[in-house]
């Protein structure tokens, strides 16, 4: 079992109250009033502190809205309710311009023809599951297989396929939206109607921060992550980036990028990201677990990680515009992926090629196949209890 630690047992009684406070809270009114109609509409929160709302398109005769959040130093978020794709993600680099530091499309159409999850919410279980199957309760369950052999983030038509449902969300911290999905019982194959509520918020320090709360009527299992594709310096490559990631160990994979239950060191090893190292200085290397990426595609255990405490996770910088990636996560590993299946056929925003290695995930979560390694923290959601995840990317100049 990899070292983690656990929260006493009051944390689902404050997540109850958190998450039953978000649906009944004045100030999460409804977008009715908001926005109507095919026009363009802004909700004022305070000074220069907006929410946009705009049209983004339709999918099965279904209305698709952009809504743009924006702080008082000028960041905005873009996320449209397609999957709750972060579309735009602009902060300041160290000259004061606004950089994008995420993959996308400018247009709705690229989400669902041709996507690797760009900016997406992942679930029912983020990551990859072994031949699909896993047990639960004395059951056996079958989920699709669309990663080779094994499933991987969802399924078919995961949470990043799936419209939700948006609101306004409290703006104490900054703007903020809130986003509901429920998942019937047997969606992907998965047990259980699991209510979803996944909410963004843009703080006053630059930060994304996502919570994520959910609630089921029946044992199933769980794991949401979010899928950006980031690039801290709007376009080229990420290799000169320089990264750090809290962890002394990873958990060791197969050809099929499937985990094999063993926690490696990272001492000597391509994987050791405990002090700043560009992300190119060794992403090549012979490395036997390295090469069947080729590169990082792999799960970092984080050290002394307390389920449901936000703790640091890693860190990323660009030398190009001295912007400065931090993550946290209340989450006990992370996966770091360099993009290297990007491979020059994706052309998105701003008609920007997007070439291997072009970008780079991190992506808090439990580890990949948790629910067929028993003697890893559990992902099993029972009713009564309610889930709770949250990730922060926080954004400074260096």
């Amino acid at each position: 079992m990899y070292p983690i630690k656990r929260q006493c047992s009051t944390f689902v009684i404050v997540a109850i109250t958190v998450f039953v406070g978000l649906i009944s809270m004045p100030g999460c009114s409804s977008r009715s009033g908001v926005y109507k109609g095919n026009a363009n509409s802004n909700a004022t929160l305070g000074p220069e502190r907006t929410v946009q709302i705009i049209p983004f398109g339709d999918i099965e005769g279904r209305n698709v809205e952009l809504y743009t959040l924006r702080n008082r130093t000028g960041a905005t978020a873009s996320i449209c309710t397609y999957g709750g794709i972060v579309t735009a993600l602009r902060v300041p680099d160290n000259k004061g311009r606004l950089v994008d530091v995420v993959h996308g499309y400018d247009n709705l159409e690229g989400y669902i023809s041709n996507s690797p999850y760009f900016g997406a919410i992942i679930g029912r279980y983020g990551n990859r599951i072994a031949k699909g199957r896993f047990s639960l309760d004395g059951v056996n369950y079958q989920l699709p297989v669309n990663s080779g052999a094994n499933h991987l983030h969802g399924g078919m038509f995961g949470f990043d396929k799936r419209l939700w449902r948006a609101r306004l969300g409290p703006s104490g911290e900054g703007p903020s939206i809130i986003l509901d999905y429920t998942s019937e019982d047997g969606e992907e194959g998965y047990p259980g109607q699991l209510k979803i509520q996944v909410i963004y918020t843009l703080t006053e320090d630059n930060s994304l921060r996502i919570d994520f709360l959910g609630t089921t009527d029946q044992a199933t299992i769980v794991n949401l992550t979010h899928h950006a594709y980031f690039n801290l310096s709007g376009n080229g490559d990420i290799l000169d980036h320089v990264l750090t990631i809290n962890a002394d160990s990873y958990t060791a994979v197969d050809a099929n990028l499937i985990t094999t239950g063993e926690i490696l060191n990272v001492s000597g090893t391509p994987f050791d990201f405990r002090s700043p190292t560009p992300i190119g200085k060794r992403i090549d290397d012979p490395h036997p677990v390295l090469q069947y990426g080729p590169g990082y595609d792999h799960n970092w255990v984080i050290n002394n990680a307390i389920l449901g405490t936000l703790a640091h996770h890693a860190s990323a910088l660009s030398p190009r515009t001295g912007i400065r990636l931090d993550v946290y996560s209340t989450e006990p590993c992370i996966q770091f992926y360099a993009g290297n299946f990007l491979d020059g056929s994706i052309t998105g925003k701003d008609g920007q090629i997007y070439s291997r290695r072009s970008a780079f995930c991190l992506e808090p979560q439990h580890a990949p196949d948790s629910p067929n390694k028993p003697e890893w923290p559990s992902v099993i959601l029972r009713p009564g209890q309610v889930y709770k995840n949250t990730i922060l990317y926080r954004f400074r100049v260096d």
